[in-house]
């Protein structure tokens, strides 16, 4: 009888166990942080910069961006891109296919992928609201300041962002430098539009942060380039990313001790 009887307990407790590994380990797996710092696109013309962070629990991501040197008071759209057969890169001037020295949308693809979040300032945050340009931040004297929580992703794209395998891109571009999205050149992604509200402006591949602190990608070439306002912006924007991981790490921790 005693054998049976513990048999049975230490049975039991293996298989609330299991279901308690079951129940936590996909989540675990998928958590962590990881940062870019966002660059010219090649061909762009776009003289900014900037960093994004991305901390992943779970299925729910939390998104920090700050950029500069954008077209002022023009929409910008910004996503989250993925796909498996990508290079999990930004793109480079060879991925120019119709040769006319700007990379548009579509052919950024091969390097980033497809749009797997779409950085909005409110409602859904979807592909499906890859183009919605009202909802994207305007980009006030040519600079964002991005933060958004509670965004929900499938765990396939949890588990590519925490693996450094997605890619933060910021479009909108001004070739002709007339202060607006203009040009006969239509939008690949919508014809309606010039293709200098959608093409690819700053991107940057998203990668586990580094140790010892974050990267903001701003440094010297950023004061040499943008001057020392933008430099500070670049600071600050450093800042906010750094305080948004020590708050997601000090979550993590609390919810260990619990």
């Amino acid at each position: 009888m005693r054998t049976t009887t513990t048999t049975r307990v230490v049975g039991a407790s293996f298989a609330a166990a299991a279901a308690l590994a079951l129940s936590v380990g996909p989540a675990f797996a998928a958590d962590g942080s990881v940062t870019a710092n966002l660059k010219p696109v090649a061909g762009s013309g776009v003289n900014g910069s900037g960093t994004a962070m991305v901390d992943v629990q779970a299925n729910t991501i939390t998104v920090t961006m700050a950029a500069n040197g954008l077209l002022a008071d023009s929409p910008h759209a910004a996503h989250i891109h993925f796909a498996a057969e990508a290079r999990h890169e930004c793109p480079i001037l060879s991925d120019d296919k119709n040769g006319d020295g700007h990379l548009n949308t579509t052919e950024g693809g091969p390097a980033y992928g497809d749009i797997v979040v779409s950085l909005t300032k409110t409602g859904d945050t979807s592909p499906k609201s890859g183009l919605a340009i009202d909802r994207f931040s305007t980009a006030p004297g040519g600079k964002i300041a991005y933060q958004r929580g509670s965004i929900q992703v499938s765990s396939e794209v949890a588990q590519a962002i925490t693996a450094g395998q997605s890619v933060v891109v910021i479009h909108g571009v001004d070739y002709n430098k007339d202060g607006k999205y203009s040009g006969s050149t239509k939008s690949d992604l919508m014809p309606s539009l010039p293709t200098e509200a959608t093409d690819p402006a700053l991107c940057g591949a998203l990668r586990v942060a580094p140790v010892g602190g974050m990267h903001t990608g701003g440094g010297l070439d950023t004061v040499k380039s943008g001057g020392q306002n933008e430099a500070l912006m670049l600071v600050g924007g450093g800042a906010l990313l750094a305080a948004a991981g020590t708050g997601a790490f000090a979550a993590r921790r609390a919810r260990s001790r619990a």
